[in-house]
């Protein structure tokens, strides 16, 4: 069911998420100062391709007040937006029946798109 759900996502707009995440890290890449959200971005790109099967978990590790700062930096930076827009894009598929999983899987990303700094992905 999870192979189904995920071919179904990638053709009904999951890539294009994907490439979107993947092409907003290239940005963050040229500095030194931004390689950690462009690790984030393309983090939450592994995520948009596949979302299926997989768990978005808070770290138990203790990183101090660092991962704390960056989620605030990252709000700023444009993670509200991106939260909304996944927020709409999950209210719209849970109109239908049929769309509940997928908007499910919009309410995982929008929480990872909140705050991604302290945050682990499991298959």
């Amino acid at each position: 069911m999870k192979l189904i759900g995920n071919i179904i996502w990638v053709v009904f707009g999951g890539l294009i998420i994907a490439i979107e995440y993947a092409v907003a890290s290239i940005p963050f890449f040229i500095s030194i100062i931004g390689i950690p959200f462009g690790i984030q971005s393309l983090k939450m790109a592994s995520v948009a391709l596949w979302p299926f099967g997989k768990k978005v978990i808070a770290t138990d590790e203790s990183t101090g007040c660092l991962s704390t700062f960056m989620n605030i930096i990252w709000f700023f930076i444009g993670g509200f937006w991106i939260c909304l827009t996944h927020l709409g894009f999950a209210l719209l598929f849970y109109i239908t029946i049929i769309g509940i999983p997928f908007g499910k899987q919009h309410m995982k990303l929008a929480g990872l798109a909140l705050t991604p700094f302290g945050r682990r992905i499991i298959n």
